[in-house]
């Protein structure tokens, strides 16, 4: 799959280049890289329980100053590492920081839905493994109908109601046990990878809807990190979510196992429905230079 997907780009992916090279922003690199590899640490180890509540406390505060450092050292140069003026743009605002909050939930169902199939069903590694495909062929099947839905509704419409969808879905896993017929499995896995592809798909052109070319690999850079930052973010939180309501319980009581993971779902679900309330920001025609391939007249910053 990676020799053919360097094919696809080598065929037929333009050869976009700058017009002069930036000197790479060494004192950002390591002042943001050091702060979001701390603060994935320290869910992580969290989550283990095997550092205390006011060590993780003194670590946070030292992530947190880390960050705060590297906003104040992009402000004061030309060219950072991870160009936060493009935030004054409201589609690159609204995609890349309300999205981030979205991605919660759904970075979390690669590690509860295993859990869910394993632990809680019983069903052996091979069957949880087939189970997640059907994410993967609704996801690639979705790609063939997104235009002509953000064509048709707009992003605006389109994110609000498939982020509910979403939150939905994710929820519908706490109905599923021992007794749930695998073809309902099937069909909610075939629901999460549409509407999961939906929103990465909106999300992700949306971004680059106003972007000026001088600006696109800044923009480039700052939402691939964030996205990536918020997979993992949403895979520790899920982690800890999962871990507060298994407690103790022995992983061969399977109905409590199930019982306490439903309750992981519902808290994901919830979490990514609110997520939602941050599209209600866009403005209807937001978007529609990618869509729709116009120009708003409406001014597009904030």
């Amino acid at each position: 799959m990676g020799v053919l997907a360097l094919w696809l780009i080598w065929r037929h992916m333009p050869d976009y280049r700058g017009d002069a090279p930036h000197p790479l922003d060494v004192k950002g690199l390591l002042l943001f890289g050091s702060g979001t590899a701390l603060i994935s640490w320290l869910l992580e180890i969290f989550g283990e329980h095997e550092i205390s509540a006011h060590a993780a406390a003194g670590w946070l505060v030292v992530a947190s100053i880390l960050l705060g450092l590297y906003v104040r050292h992009a402000r004061r140069i030309a060219h950072p590492l991870l160009n936060l003026k493009l935030f004054s743009l409201r589609t690159f605002r609204v995609s890349v920081a309300g999205g981030f909050v979205t991605r919660f939930g759904v970075g979390a169902l690669p590690f509860l839905l295993p859990l869910l199939y394993q632990l809680g069903l019983g069903f052996p590694a091979w069957q949880s493994g087939m189970l997640m495909m059907p994410i993967a062929i609704a996801a690639m099947g979705m790609k063939f109908i997104s235009t002509r839905l953000l064509r048709r509704f707009g992003y605006r419409t389109v994110l609000m109601v498939n982020t509910v969808m979403i939150g939905i879905t994710i929820c519908g896993y706490a109905t599923v046990g021992q007794t749930t017929p695998i073809h309902i499995i099937i069909l909610l896995g075939l629901a999460q990878g549409f509407f999961n592809s939906l929103q990465f798909s909106s999300m992700n052109t949306m971004a680059y809807a106003d972007i000026e070319g001088k600006d696109s690999s800044q923009a480039s850079t700052l939402a691939s990190s964030l996205q990536q930052l918020s997979m993992s973010f949403g895979l520790a939180f899920g982690s800890l979510v999962a871990g507060w309501y298994l407690g103790g319980l022995p992983q061969t009581d399977h109905a409590a196992v199930t019982a306490a993971l439903h309750h992981a779902f519902l808290t994901m679900g919830a979490l990514t429905m609110l997520s939602g309330v941050s599209f209600l920001a866009l403005k209807s025609g937001d978007g529609d230079s990618v869509s729709r391939g116009t120009m708003k007249a409406a001014e597009i910053s904030a």
